[in-house]
């Protein structure tokens, strides 16, 4: 009979003298292989990094909204400055926006 080496991938640990001597007699030969990954599958990982992006994505619209607020109060600001003139409270005068002169 001519030599064969097992058949796919073994485990290191198998001796090849059991195995062509289970060959040779004809006794069944099992293979055990662990099909179980080592690794964490992705899933696991992928909620935290969706609670990561949300968040991320919550303090950048907050930053714009209130940038975007910002500007508005100082544009209404700079017009009420500009239409209004001097502002006086119990004889104290603000002059908000300087002549055109």
């Amino acid at each position: 009979m001519a030599h064969r080496d097992p058949p796919g991938i073994i485990a290191p640990h198998v001796p090849a003298d059991a195995y062509r001597r289970a060959e040779t007699t004809g006794a069944p030969v099992v293979i055990v292989v662990h099909t179980d990954p080592t690794g964490r599958p992705l899933r696991h990982y992928l909620f935290p990094i969706a609670v990561a992006g949300a968040g991320v994505v919550g303090i950048f619209a907050t930053v714009a909204a209130f940038l975007a607020l910002l500007d508005f109060a100082v544009h209404t600001a700079v017009a009420i400055g500009s239409a209004a003139g001097p502002l006086g409270v119990g004889g104290i005068s603000l002059r908000l926006a300087r002549g055109k002169h």
